[in-house]
């Protein structure tokens, strides 16, 4: 079967790290790319290692008929536009994160997916880590009982030494701490808990320290989630910290509890509350963009694509769920008060 052939838009640090992951997955190539930075072809052959068509215009590569895919890597406003003009090209989609900083716009990107029938992807991609999988094995196979209260934490100093900083510090580019950064936590939390979220309530900080002064939001949010059936979550979006990077995750059941890397489980013979023991897993520990774990999602999207069947996890209406409780919790911290998730509609 002929391989599915992407064009990538954006050629920055993050559509670096997505044409070297595709690269290494079977069934697709990346055939194309398009920037505001004009670039010639050998220069994206000799950086890339292989033949790239450049686009200085979004609208050429969508009427390439050999694209199949579009994979849009742009800073966050630009999402809307070119995943519904994608969509309307009837390219399938990978998106970064966010799909879009505000809910209008995520609606229309969404209506517009529907409407041409494409799949899309959205780069939520630490679901695919092997520590997350290993937690939501434990919550699967039932070994810490029924999760009445989970935390996943997002601390990760976005300061002047990182690459997406220039534009992230705008309002209009990165919105939120929570959007820019600690959706990923956020995402892992509903991925374990699973369920609706019927209400939030969201604070909102920020750091003293000369590094994160040029932000014109709120650099530091707590969000705290209450579920449908009762249950708790909170999740903190720290990216004004100056320390190592930290994801934090926490789940409290009925049988046990996970913690990072470590659980206990009344499930397990010989296993008591007193005494953590080791998942074995590499953590989540790196804001790097290389060592995200992009491989195995881009891999599980390509073949749902060629089975032509639904993608698990990380499809667009699961991200889009994320969405609608992040825009509530940012709504929540703007006007002060507690946020029903039925002020956005779902369906």
């Amino acid at each position: 079967m002929p391989a599915f052939k992407v064009g990538v838009v954006g050629l920055g640090w993050v559509a670096g790290a997505h044409i070297e992951t595709l690269k290494k997955v079977k069934g697709v190539e990346v055939a194309a790319v398009c920037s505001r930075r004009p670039h010639t072809d050998a220069e994206l052959e000799k950086k890339y290692g292989m033949p790239l068509k450049f686009y200085g215009d979004y609208q050429q590569m969508l009427k390439d008929p050999e694209i199949d895919i579009v994979d849009i890597c742009t800073p966050h406003p630009m999402h809307p536009a070119e995943a519904i003009a994608a969509a309307q090209a009837g390219k399938h989609l990978i998106i970064e994160k966010p799909i879009a900083i505000d809910y209008e716009s995520a609606s229309k990107v969404r209506d517009a997916v529907n409407k041409a029938g494409v799949q899309a992807m959205v780069c939520f991609e630490v679901r695919y880590s092997r520590q997350a999988m290993a937690i939501r094995e434990t919550i699967d196979r039932g070994l810490i009982g029924s999760v009445h209260y989970g935390e996943v934490d997002y601390y990760h100093g976005i300061g002047p030494w990182y690459g997406q900083y220039g534009w992230n510090i705008k309002k209009d580019f990165g919105a939120s701490s929570l959007l820019t950064a600690g959706c990923h936590a956020l995402d892992l939390l509903l991925h374990y808990m699973k369920g609706d979220v019927e209400e939030v309530m969201s604070y909102q900080t920020g750091s003293k320290s000369k590094y994160f002064k040029p932000y014109e939001y709120n650099t530091s949010s707590v969000t705290i989630l209450k579920f449908a059936d009762g249950r708790m979550g909170k999740v903190a979006s720290i990216t004004d910290c100056l320390q190592p990077y930290y994801f934090h995750q926490h789940l409290v059941g009925s049988e046990g509890s996970v913690l990072d890397d470590k659980f206990t489980s009344l499930k397990w013979a010989g296993m008591w509350k007193d005494k953590w023991s080791h998942l074995g897993v590499p953590v989540v520990d790196s804001g790097d963009v290389s060592d995200h774990p992009y491989q195995p999602q881009f891999a599980e999207f390509i073949q749902c694509l060629a089975k032509k069947k639904p993608m698990p996890y990380t499809d667009f209406e699961t991200a889009f769920e994320t969405h609608r409780v992040v825009f509530a919790a940012d709504r929540s911290a703007a006007e002060g008060r507690p946020v029903k998730l039925s002020e956005f509609r779902k369906k």
